[in-house]
């Protein structure tokens, strides 16, 4: 295992538990079309792209009135809920030790940003980008770029991007990075179908392996 030229991270279920917000943004915009609302279960099943990449299949000509809704609601709550997911203060003190450090996510990049500084990890990264700031959302790889100009670095084989998803796993592999699996994967089908590169089951055994790579 080699030090990453940088490290790319996923938001949601990475680095955050914001998942409260994202259910209750979930449950008003069903509600409103009366369609079935997820349970906690369901909604981490079924999250994975953007916004704009997922509603307009799900609402049709009218997603973005649910769009409007969703994000109503999330915004109403999503700071009052939004905490560290385990390990993660540790794994990004860690990363800063041997890298830069930034953030892409398929959250809306306004949220994403708020959530941040609400935290006040603004400082600690040196891009935060969201769905909708670069042309295209995970999977393609125009976020990952458009993080990596931010931060003045070019591209390269070296660089680490860490998520909890296959669908991150696939845009680390789109974009020609380590795809970095944080947990099992077992709300995405777990780790044999995410096919990382790299696995930690905690932020705490990423911290200690990024630890390790730093002293080396």
């Amino acid at each position: 295992m080699k030090v990453p030229a940088a490290v790319l991270w996923d938001w949601d279920n990475t680095l955050v538990d914001g998942w409260a917000a994202i259910e209750a943004g979930l449950a008003a915009t069903f509600r409103a079309f009366g369609m079935p609302v997820w349970n906690r279960a369901e909604v981490l099943a079924n999250v994975r792209g953007s916004l704009r990449d997922t509603f307009p299949g799900m609402f049709g000509a009218d997603w973005e009135r649910a769009r409007d809704i969703f994000y109503a609601e999330v915004t109403a709550c999503h700071l009052a809920v939004v905490a560290p997911m385990p390990g993660a203060v540790a794994a990004v003190a860690a990363a800063a030790r041997v890298a830069p450090q930034g953030v892409v996510s398929n959250k809306q990049g306004p949220l994403l940003r708020a959530e941040a500084a609400h935290l006040g990890w603004v400082a600690r990264f040196g891009a935060l980008v969201g769905a909708g700031d670069a042309a295209a959302d995970k999977p393609d790889p125009a976020p990952m770029l458009m993080a990596l100009e931010a931060m003045g670095l070019r591209p390269s084989p070296g660089i680490w991007y860490v998520g909890d998803t296959a669908l991150d796993m696939q845009a680390a592999r789109r974009a020609g990075f380590v795809a970095v699996l944080l947990g099992d994967a077992g709300h995405d089908g777990g780790v044999a179908a995410a096919a990382p590169d790299l696995q930690f089951s905690h932020g705490d055994d990423l911290a200690q392996a990024l630890l390790s790579l730093a002293k080396a």
